[in-house]
């Protein structure tokens, strides 16, 4: 997140940041291409199912360990709100404050279902899969930057591009160029079980757990989370009694505006951050 530095909305000079990778991910934590002690493999396609829940209470063991009891706020975009808000209702003692920004309460079955279809569909068509045991056969990073592609144009990487290039070739080349770097270092079982993890993700039931305040932004463009969310969202948070409030971010690009147009919600997030202390 940009705005975290210091001087920055969530200023490091009078904040100390704390951000673990997500168990699962790709990006230090015991994932799939992590070695199973008990076989000395990589874990593969054999790497248990896990929930959002499960992923946030590895964060909660690790604060343990730090010795930290609770946090001015939990601050996440995207997967990273989903996190939040499962935080703020699994441990409700342990923030004052969670910002969730362009994200959702809960991922409807089918729509989670439905998305690891469409990458197994992609994955298991590469010659390499070998039923996800793909690492000694070549990898699969042609199947991983054609899912990768689809995904920033969803996010709204065009508009992004537009800022600086007008030739649709060299716009296409740039996205598969950024598409690449990300396959390069993104696990495929990795992909998956983050996607597995939202399939029952719904905390909205348990909104009457939330002591937190609740700061929730979403972006005017976004295709995967939109606005009209909101209309949603924010009625029943104050409904169970949250003491919430909404930013509707008026930004071009879809679902990276919360990175692109920082500027934009930085002075709200910064007066957030500030009533809590």
């Amino acid at each position: 997140m940009r705005d975290r530095r210091p001087g920055k909305a969530v200023d490091t000079n009078s904040y100390f940041a704390i951000c673990p990778n997500m168990l699962g991910s790709s990006y230090g934590s015991t994932n799939a291409a992590s070695i199973d002690p008990q076989t000395g493999r990589r874990y593969g396609p054999r790497f248990p199912d896990i929930t959002v829940s499960d992923i946030v209470a590895t964060q909660r063991a690790l604060l343990d360990d730090l010795g930290v009891e609770q946090l001015v706020a939990i601050v996440g975009p995207s997967y990273g709100g989903f996190q939040a808000l499962q935080w703020a209702v699994n441990y409700p003692d342990a923030m004052r404050g969670i910002a969730a920004i362009v994200t959702a309460p809960l991922v409807p079955r089918e729509r989670a279902e439905g998305n690891v279809a469409r990458l197994m569909a992609v994955l298991s068509q590469d010659p390499n899969w070998n039923g996800g045991d793909y690492y000694d056969h070549g990898g699969v990073l042609e199947s991983m930057i054609r899912i990768r592609t689809a995904t920033l144009k969803t996010y709204g990487i065009e508009t992004r591009l537009r800022d600086t290039l007008t030739d649709p070739t060299e716009i296409e080349a740039a996205i598969c160029a950024e598409a690449t770097e990300w396959a390069r270092g993104f696990d495929a079982n990795s992909l998956l079980t983050l996607g597995k993890a939202l399939r029952g993700f719904d905390v909205t039931a348990q909104f009457g757990r939330i002591k937190a305040k609740v700061l929730y932004v979403l972006s005017r463009t976004d295709r995967l989370f939109p606005p009209e969310l909101a209309q949603q969202v924010m009625p029943a948070l104050k409904a169970a009694g949250v003491d919430a409030d909404y930013f509707l971010l008026d930004s071009d690009y879809g679902h990276s505006a919360s990175g692109r147009d920082a500027h934009k919600w930085a002075p709200r997030l910064r007066a957030f951050m500030d009533s809590l202390s």
